[in-house]
């Protein structure tokens, strides 16, 4: 543990050993101290071996299985909450992080004392196209990166509040984090980072993005190795982000369009050949749901925000390149 570091930086990896030399790399030119913890998730490329090798100064967390992204992480924030970091970072193994992304961080997080997470300027590898700046929730369920694909310009490149934070790129303060919990574990991979920025907003944490806190992320080059993961987690997990997060007077209109979405979303699916991983997806979703209409009542009752200012953290409108929930909404006369 580097004594002088306020923040540790958490990598889950699994099958990784490409791209972490990168990442790791990037963390040693920081501007500022950090302590680094990679969580081992059960690789069998050579990732540890690399890692005690070349990496002495990194802390490994050896898992003996795949425990995804969300347990993975929890097992690392764990480990530096317990050593007193007061914050916490997440960085996908396939980032790097600019010199001063720490220090930027830091900065925006110790400006004050109501953020719970600071978001960063996250961008494709080449730096030209953005990958998100912060996270976006519409109000038709459907969470997306804010910015991606568009590209990299000072339209994004201000000091905002957004709804939520990728957990590929953000830092996390340790105090919210005891307060709210940590990522929820069933989620395994994806919109577990969009279910904790719903608990942390609903508790009256907010979150920001740190425009200038840049990292460089190849999208995709841990799910694109494993065919229908994103299916599969996509219609496991979309629903439950609703069930838990989104408060009863949104529902009505919420739910609805959400519905519709899935069906699309479903349906693709099956003609895309994939109908196998999309069917378990939607019966892994439906089994957990009594499960998480428990946890919403624990998470529904600590909110403190009144419903004016829940329906300010959403988009209202479809994610950009909706295309065919565009045409469907229109043929259906949909607002």
């Amino acid at each position: 543990m580097n004594e002088n570091a306020r923040a540790a930086v958490i990598i889950p990896n699994w099958n990784g050993r490409e791209d972490l030399p990168g990442c790791l790399d990037s963390l040693r030119g920081q501007s500022v101290p950090v302590d680094v913890v990679v969580v081992e998730n059960g690789s069998t490329d050579g990732s540890l071996e690399m890692l005690r090798a070349s990496y002495p100064e990194v802390t490994v967390l050896v898992q003996p299985i795949n425990l995804g992204f969300a347990g993975g992480v929890n097992v690392g924030l764990r480990y530096a909450m317990h050593r007193g970091h007061p914050f916490v970072a997440l960085l996908n193994n396939d980032a790097v992080a600019a010199p001063t992304w720490m220090e930027e961080l830091l900065a925006e997080m110790e400006r004050d004392d109501s953020v719970g997470m600071v978001a960063s300027f996250f961008v494709t590898m080449d730096g030209e196209r953005i990958d998100s700046t912060g996270e976006c929730y519409s109000s038709w369920g459907l969470p997306f990166p804010r910015g991606r694909g568009e590209a990299r310009s000072d339209a994004y490149a201000e000091l905002v509040d957004v709804f939520g934070a990728s957990g590929g790129s953000t830092l996390y303060r340790s105090g919210m984090l005891r307060e709210v919990g940590l990522f929820d574990e069933d989620f395994f991979a994806y919109f577990e980072d969009v279910d904790l920025s719903w608990r942390a907003q609903l508790r009256g944490w907010r979150v920001r993005l740190a425009p200038r806190a840049v990292a460089y992320h190849r999208i995709g080059a841990t799910s694109e190795r494993i065919p229908g993961f994103t299916t599969y987690q996509t219609l496991k997990n979309l629903p439950w982000v609703l069930i838990k997060d989104v408060p009863r007077g949104l529902l009505p209109t919420v739910a609805p369009r959400l519905a519709l979405a899935y069906a699309l979303t479903f349906w693709r699916a099956v003609l895309g050949g994939q109908a196998g991983v999309a069917v378990k997806g939607a019966a892994v979703a439906a089994s957990k749901t009594p499960k998480k209409l428990r946890q919403r009542r624990a998470i529904q009752r600590s909110r403190r925000i009144d419903d004016a200012a829940v329906r300010s953290l959403l988009t209202w409108d479809l994610p950009p390149g909706s295309t065919n929930l565009r045409r469907l909404r229109a043929f259906l006369g949909s607002s």
